[in-house]
């Protein structure tokens, strides 16, 4: 009994810490609960923890598999806007970690030591197994400083590569919703535009003359955008890149308001032809979702990265 009331105690208290939008705890227990799974999770505790390199998608408790530990290090880490207030840091992981990233909007874990609480962090470049660098997008936060004030050459670890990332060709290609996707819509806030990045970069969307695709992207002030540099390159491959400033300055000449109020106001072209990214905040995903799918786009294409 006193080894169930301690499990049950642990798993109403463990939580790790979310950051840059990666996935977030989807299952809740409360203290009257977690006596009575206990018993049912102790039996299952093993064959989880042991098997999560080579099954990256058994989810325990909601936070995803245990992580598999390997060492890794800062290759670069700068200012990613220029109100400083995300850093953009480049990564050196292990080969064999590299060539896990599969889809754009998988995620790992990072940790200075097994002293730290670690960090979920989204990568927010495109997979490519040949080149064992991740990039990520961090926004600086209370209790975060140990990450985003690291140097080149810093130590640290780094899970496995986690979650499934965006269902892109299982739902955007082919026929399954007997109509093509002729129209991608992405849709990012705040450090959510790292999934999304690498979505762009990955080949994946595969934008064509056939598939439009627009950028729908919300910071704050024109200052917190990230990858201003990027967006003429964006634009080439065939995006249309929408900033839209919650708090724009005087001299802003674009879009304001919320990326949700943006979409309202555009409508949904071709909705049974169409597909949407999302990556953000709760409040903006949900609205923008429910905003597709009144608009009659198919759920299955309105993709998440959790």
């Amino acid at each position: 009994m006193r080894f169930l009331t301690s499990l049950a105690s642990l798993l109403v208290v463990a939580a790790p810490v979310v950051q840059a939008f990666a996935p977030p705890s989807r299952t809740f227990i409360t203290t009257r609960s977690a006596e009575s799974v206990a018993v049912h999770y102790s039996s299952q505790l093993s064959n989880q923890y042991h098997s999560a390199r080579n099954n990256h998608h058994v989810l325990f408790m909601g936070w995803g598999p245990e992580p598999v530990w390997s060492s890794a290090s800062v290759k670069t880490n700068q200012a990613a806007c220029q109100s400083g207030a995300c850093v953009k840091i480049l990564m050196d992981v292990p080969p064999e970690t590299a060539a896990e990233y599969q889809n754009p909007g998988q995620y790992v874990q990072v940790r200075l030591n097994d002293a730290t609480k670690p960090l979920f962090l989204a990568i927010a470049s495109p997979p490519d197994a040949e080149n064992a660098v991740f990039e990520f997008l961090i926004k600086k936060t209370e209790g975060n400083e140990w990450m985003t004030g690291l140097s080149a050459g810093a130590a640290v670890q780094i899970s496995q590569v986690l979650g499934n990332g965006f269902p892109i060709e299982e739902n955007l290609e082919g026929f399954k919703y007997d109509f093509p996707t002729q129209n991608l819509l992405l849709f990012a806030a705040g450090s959510g535009i790292a999934p999304i990045k690498a979505a762009a970069e990955s080949g994946k969307l595969n934008i064509s003359e056939a598939r439009k695709a627009r950028l729908y992207y919300g910071e704050r002030t024109a200052a917190d955008l990230c990858y201003v540099e990027l967006f003429s390159e964006w634009e080439k491959a065939g995006i249309q890149v929408v900033p839209v400033l919650s708090q724009p300055g005087a001299d802003w000449e674009g879009r304001t308001g919320y990326v949700q109020a943006a979409l309202a106001e555009d409508g949904v072209p071709i909705p049974r032809n169409s597909g949407a990214l999302l990556c953000g905040m709760k409040g903006m995903s949900e609205a923008v979702k429910d905003l597709l799918q009144k608009a009659g786009v198919f759920e299955g294409r309105v993709l998440f990265n959790f």
